[in-house]
């Protein structure tokens, strides 16, 4: 299993200073999380699109590209590109360009967005969105496949046999559907063949096994070998009381900000602690509670890709970068040797433990 971190560059008020970090201050972090995540060994590093005050990056291709130029061997990707309001030839030249930058490190994961600030600041109506997503997505695969483009649709000016460059070193250059439980765009990924990443933020994760199940029988009924990846909010440190203690305050800042935008009721600590849980849906921790997680929902789902949100809020930086340490010393030794070393449906018993 690939194991990696994802994040949104989130910018709230800094915990230790009492005031919201510049964004000069906030991008400088992100670059170093993803330099240490590199060089503990993690294998992949995903940050996501937003264009709103509290994360920093509208750009991901420009962001891992800085990133790439200090890295050696993780993988850089969007988590995600909001296709949907952006356009398929430029998304696919930005990553080119990433891929050629890192040596052939680059991903693209394609999603519709959860925010909608991208639609009206760049001139896109609400009511196509499915209908953007889909036509994009498809224009994105043709131009991985094709240098000149023959094409025409609903919601960009058509192509006639142009030349997209540059071309990446990856050929095909990777892209993966993220979605949040959408059965339609669960299928449309199957379709396509593409590999899906499911996003699990909350409630309980085995209720989006159907989902995968759905994915892998579509997959299977057009011969595509799927590829499942998950991507949850959490957090580690050395002891789990730490882990709480110190990922609580931010998290709930963050996730009732959104909730008040959303209709949500406020998170309350008791509902966290209860996310924490083996079967909730956070996985904020020790290391040897976090690898338990993993291994558990493997057993659910059978992912081979597992993406973690370490900064849901502003956190500590120090306390971050050390989370991210221990992700790679102590979390992901342990779950790479229980994969290795277990048969199907006996993971748990082959982790290590303390």
């Amino acid at each position: 299993m690939e194991l990696g971190i994802y994040s949104f560059g989130d910018r709230t008020v800094d915990p230790e200073t009492g005031t919201t970090l510049s964004y000069e201050e906030r991008i400088r972090r992100l670059i170093e999380e993803i330099v240490v995540a590199d060089e503990v060994g993690l294998d992949v590093f995903g940050v996501g699109e937003h264009h709103r005050a509290d994360y920093i990056v509208s750009a991901p291709a420009v962001v891992l590209a800085g990133a790439a130029t200090r890295t050696k061997r993780i993988r850089l990707t969007s988590a995600v590109t909001v296709l949907s309001s952006d356009d398929p030839v430029r998304v696919f030249q930005q990553f080119a360009t990433l891929d050629l930058l890192s040596g052939g490190r680059a991903e693209i994961m394609a999603g519709r967005g959860s925010f909608l600030e991208s639609f009206p600041l760049f001139g896109y109506d609400l009511d196509e969105y499915d209908a953007l997503f889909d036509e994009k997505l498809r224009l994105l695969l043709q131009l991985r496949e094709e240098e000149h483009v023959t094409w025409e649709g609903r919601f960009r000016p058509p192509l006639r046999g142009q030349g997209v460059y540059p071309r990446p070193v990856q050929r095909p250059l990777p892209v993966w559907v993220a979605v949040g439980g959408n059965p339609r765009s669960v299928l449309r990924a199957a379709e396509l063949r593409l590999p899906l990443m499911l996003a699990i933020i909350g409630g309980r994760p085995a209720r989006f096994r159907p989902l995968v199940e759905l994915y892998r029988a579509a997959a299977e009924e057009v011969g595509f070998e799927p590829r499942v990846g998950i991507a949850s909010h959490g957090f580690i440190a050395e002891s789990s009381r730490d882990a709480a203690d110190t990922a609580w305050p931010a998290f709930a800042l963050q996730m009732n900000r959104i909730g008040r935008e959303r209709g949500w009721p406020p998170l309350t600590r008791e509902q966290f602690e209860l996310g924490r849980r083996l079967e909730g849906a956070d996985f904020v921790g020790s290391p040897e509670e976090v690898a338990e997680k993993i291994l558990y929902q493997h057993e659910l789902f059978g992912h081979q890709r597992f993406l973690l949100q370490l900064t849901v809020g502003t956190l500590p930086h120090r306390k971050v970068l050390r989370a991210i340490e221990l992700y790679g010393t102590e979390v992901a030794p342990r779950v790479r040797k229980a994969l290795a070393a277990s048969a199907p449906g006996r993971l748990l018993e082959g982790i290590e433990r303390g």
